[in-house]
């Protein structure tokens, strides 16, 4: 088929406007795309703060803190610290455990325990209940998760410790992690706690 002038000219005047109008919809749906709210993943929070302490914050915590320690009794003096590549990883994965925890309390929405309907359990002496230490968490949640970060950054130091398989310095973070832990607790758990 042969096109004269006049037949371009009239595809021209049909294919121009119909390519700007497929030009004007794709980029009307990139910009869409690119105004549309981003999907934020959705997590199922179901462990309390209460249950992660109990969990798995105590018990990392507390196998880093056995992990290496100078015991002295009528026997003598017992240097303990992992020596073994199996005793050294157990004592990583409790660090690893402990840095992750600290993630898992930062997140929002997380409550401080399931007390039943009945009430929540007798706190000891000096010790808030547990709906005070939540209405200390709501007022300041940012506090809270920077008492984690805190808690994060003792347990990447153990981390490095153990890495490094230096003992010394795993106990140093021993106390680091300790430190971290206390603050956290005088400030939402006991703040009126007399302590000697």
């Amino acid at each position: 088929m042969v096109c004269t002038d006049a037949a371009y000219l009239d595809m021209r005047v049909i294919l121009l406007p119909l390519a700007a109008a497929i030009l004007c919809i794709a980029g009307c749906e990139k910009h869409a795309a690119s105004q549309a709210a981003p999907i934020l993943p959705h997590y199922q929070l179901t462990a309390t703060i209460v249950d992660l302490m109990e969990g798995l914050i105590d018990p990392s915590a507390d196998a880093l803190w056995d992990s290496v320690a100078y015991i002295t009794n009528a026997k003598g003096t017992e240097d303990r610290q992992p020596r073994t590549a199996e005793e050294w990883q157990a004592v990583r994965l409790n660090a690893v455990n402990l840095i992750e925890a600290a993630n898992l309390l930062s997140m929002p929405g997380r409550i401080v325990a399931n007390d039943p309907a009945n009430g929540s359990p007798k706190p000891g002496p000096g010790e808030l209940s547990h709906a005070d230490s939540q209405k200390l968490i709501d007022a300041n949640h940012e506090g809270f998760v920077q008492f984690a970060h805190v808690l994060q950054i003792a347990g990447f130091e153990a981390l490095a410790a153990i890495d490094a398989k230096n003992a010394q310095a795993l106990m140093d973070a021993g106390t680091t992690i300790d430190n971290a832990c206390e603050a956290c607790h005088v400030t939402y758990w006991y703040p009126n706690q007399r302590r000697p």
